[in-house]
């Protein structure tokens, strides 16, 4: 049975790319797809990163044509969460279109933040991170509004708020349409183990249905949603559901349904209107899940407004604003559309991207991701990494498990197994080592387009911090102590600095990574400076080298020469494709 529904799964995922991909380039019709696509950006810099790559997309006919597409950066000051960005979009979105926005069908991506747990994302934003998928290439953006190409049809004026880092994809019987038509809040469920249900919400339903109304799709209620919750809150709150016999392809016995994405309806978007003007300018975090849904259904209480231990800042404001969204909120209904044969997919880390991208075997057949994407790369297939977007001379490799997106290779280049390369362009006869992530930026230094070339091993953890550069012992890259690569690189602990907040110090704000003039240059000196540290050998940097941060980077990076590069590849690509 689970075979069944696994073949299923891989012929409705196909025929959303292929609706999607009809709609590309063209002119679509009122009620053919969305109104209006709207994105947020954390700040406005990256809001500015992200129109010059809609209007590129749009441009190039990757993208349906008619729709508005909209960025909306987070007010500056505070940072406020995707709930925050959620109601400030919103505040946006009534600005720009007044009374018509309330027949408006409309798409909301949360795509702000910085990306630290998939730093190759960072500069140009992970809802433009690439996929070996489609002709033209597919990004995030693309695949998001792929798998959602037949809601528009099925909707009601509102909004459906989704995250730029994940995948649903899902199938349903042929007489059968999900369908956002009722009022409040309606989400989208998917059965998963238990542990899954850890990191993510889990919905407490009004009623478990039998095994003989089984379907792919149901309607239901939810009395409660949980955030987070360990094991014994799912058991406790009734929220643990038993897997009938040839039901769908989960394997466990028990499951939950967690969430993914959910629709308001245009009456919800202006109570959330009201909400935010009674909440006046907002200071605190607003998770868009967990403290908007907690508080629907008939069982949902107070109590989870006073737990903050999910919070990476705890504001003394916070239990006072949730309270308030609580008040605001309870009593609406929270609708569920169970999706029993569906799956849930996260792209947000560097290891994620690495396993889907090359060993997800199922992903790739339902997807049907490529090994090679627009790119110029002699490769079979055989070798099990995957390039997209770059050109590769002949005489290159590709080491199993890695990816090479946005570069270009010169002759002899070997690329190690299980490495992500981005956005680089490397000088004949040079080596990636295994298990390492480097990705070049060009940044502003001293008024002139310099680049900078950083990087670090794949389980590196770039948010983890010490209260300053005395205990820089704890800040492991590719699992040396700093201390011990600034040995080999003929640096004192004293020298090394660390940009922005001096009592958080990370790799994420090291200053380690080596200034230089051109983009070649870049690479060549980083990827020494790493091999050095991975031999146990010495490296020494020419005298008054320039060292900046992943932070720093990001701080002066220059988009329009990144974007530039991209540019440049693209016609490269296009050109040595006509001319083969």
């Amino acid at each position: 049975m689970s075979q069944e529904y696994d073949s299923k799964l891989q012929v409705a995922t196909r025929e959303k790319l292929r609706a999607f991909n009809s709609l590309r380039g063209r002119e679509v019709q009122t009620g053919e797809f969305w109104d209006v696509v709207v994105m947020t950006a954390v700040d406005e810099s990256q809001r500015e990163v992200y129109e010059l790559q809609i209007s590129e997309k749009v441009q190039r006919k990757e993208l349906p044509l008619g729709p508005h597409y909209k960025v909306f950066s987070d007010p500056p000051g505070a940072k406020i969460g995707n709930g925050g960005s959620t109601l400030y979009a919103l505040q946006q979105l009534n600005d720009l279109y007044g009374k018509t926005l309330s027949t408006l069908r409309i798409i909301l991506i949360h795509a702000g933040g910085w990306s630290q747990r998939l730093p190759s994302a960072s500069a140009l934003g992970k809802i433009f991170t690439a996929l070996p998928l489609g002709n033209p290439l597919y990004q995030m953006l693309e695949l998001k509004l792929a798998m959602y190409v037949d809601f528009p049809r099925h909707m009601k004026p509102g909004v459906l708020v989704t995250c730029a880092d994940d995948i649903e994809i899902y199938s349903i019987s042929e007489d059968e349409s999900v369908r956002f038509d009722k009022p409040g809040f309606t989400a989208l469920a998917h059965p998963s183990p238990l542990s899954i249900g850890t990191t993510h919400g889990v919905f407490v339903l009004l009623s478990h249905e039998n095994s003989s109304n089984y379907s792919e799709m149901q309607n239901t209620s939810c009395v409660r949603y949980l955030h987070k919750p360990s094991i014994q809150k799912m058991r406790e709150s009734g929220a643990v559901c038993q897997r009938q016999s040839g039901c769908f392809s989960l394997s466990d016995t028990e499951f939950v349904y967690t969430d993914s994405t959910y629709y308001i309806d245009s009456d919800m978007a202006k109570s959330l209107l009201n909400l935010l003007k009674e909440l006046g300018p907002l200071e605190v975090e607003i998770d868009a899940y967990g403290d908007f849904l907690q508080a629907l259904g008939p069982e949902a209480t107070v109590d989870y407004t006073k737990n903050t231990a999910n919070v990476s800042k705890k504001e003394s404001s916070l239990v006072e604003i949730r309270q308030r969204i609580f008040n605001g909120l309870k009593g609406t209904p929270l609708n569920v559309i169970l999706l029993n044969n569906s799956k849930f997919y996260h792209i947000g880390t560097i290891s994620e991207y690495l396993f889907h991208l090359t060993q997800d075997v199922i992903l790739r057949q339902e997807l049907g991701l490529l090994t090679s994407a627009f790119s110029i790369h002699s490769c079979d297939g055989s070798s099990g990494g995957c390039v997209m977007f770059s050109v590769l001379d002949s005489s290159c490799s590709v080491g199993a498990g890695s990816v090479v997106e946005y570069c270009k290779l010169g002759a002899g280049v070997s690329v190690g197994k299980g490495s992500i390369v981005s956005s680089c362009c490397i000088s004949a006869g040079l080596s990636v080592p295994d298990g390492v992530f480097i990705h070049s930026l060009c940044v502003s230094y001293e008024q002139q387009a310099k680049y900078v070339t950083v990087f670090f091993g794949i389980n590196d953890d770039l948010k983890h911090g010490v209260e300053s550069p005395a205990f820089m012992e704890e800040l492991k890259l590719s699992g040396f102590s700093l201390s011990e690569c600034l040995s080999l690189w003929g640096m004192k602990n004293e020298a090394l600095n660390f940009s922005g907040d001096p009592s958080h110090c990370s790799l994420w704000n090291a200053c380690l990574f080596p200034v230089c003039s051109d983009q070649q240059s870049s690479f060549s000196m980083s990827v020494e400076m790493l091999q050095a540290v991975l031999n146990g050998s010495t490296f020494t940097l020419p005298q008054d080298t320039k060292l900046m941060s992943m932070q720093e980077s990001l701080e002066c990076k220059r988009l329009q020469e990144m974007l530039k590069f991209r540019r440049t590849l693209y016609d490269d690509i296009i050109q040595l494709k006509q001319g083969k």
